[in-house]
């Protein structure tokens, strides 16, 4: 009976070790943007970016060479009864980053998407050729869509962090309290 336990244990362990990026190998990376259920397993591979580890965001972070940009929505205001303070939940993410809520969605309206252009020329300093590192959090296909989107847009040089703020804080590394880019529709 014993033996059976121990065997039990070890498959457990085994199959709970296994990463998470092998995990999502067999996502298929489609063809065009998720338009549904945003958090759930993501692909590999972005067709035209690099895929960061946390370790390699931390290096482009710590050496300054990147512009790392949020997707992560942000919930909206509910209708209260006036006179009813509200206070948004907060974000925090990657100190320095750019947050551009609700710019990861699969069809975005004509001001959401001119939102997020000026946002990268903003972050990028209008070079098309600046590291972007996209983010959101893990299983989440905001950060997949947005980096695809960035590429449509004729950046050159985009990571897509798919462990996001979630694997930056799993790694210890600062979060820092975020506001949205100002202009949002």
């Amino acid at each position: 009976m014993k033996s059976r336990y121990a065997g039990l244990t070890l498959c457990f362990l085994v199959f709970s070790l296994v990463p998470a990026a092998s995990q999502n190998a067999a996502v298929a990376e489609p063809d065009g943007y998720r338009m549904q259920d945003y958090r759930a397993p993501t692909p590999a591979t972005l067709k035209g970016a690099r895929v960061f580890t946390t370790a390699e965001a931390a290096a482009a972070w710590k050496a300054g060479s990147a512009a790392f940009i949020d997707v992560m929505p942000q919930p909206p205001r509910p209708a209260l009864p006036a006179g009813t303070i509200w206070r948004d939940k907060p974000r925090h993410d990657i100190p320095g980053s750019l947050w551009l809520p609700d710019t990861g969605y699969g069809a975005l309206a004509a001001a959401s998407e001119d939102y997020l252009r000026k946002g990268l020329a903003a972050a990028s300093g209008d070079d098309q050729t600046k590291l972007l590192v996209i983010y959101c959090q893990r299983d989440c296909w905001m950060s997949w869509n947005a980096a695809k989107r960035a590429l449509a847009l004729g950046y050159r040089n985009v990571a897509w962090f798919p462990d996001g703020s979630d694997g930056w804080q799993e790694a210890g590394l600062p979060l820092a309290e975020a506001q949205p880019m100002a202009g949002r529709p």
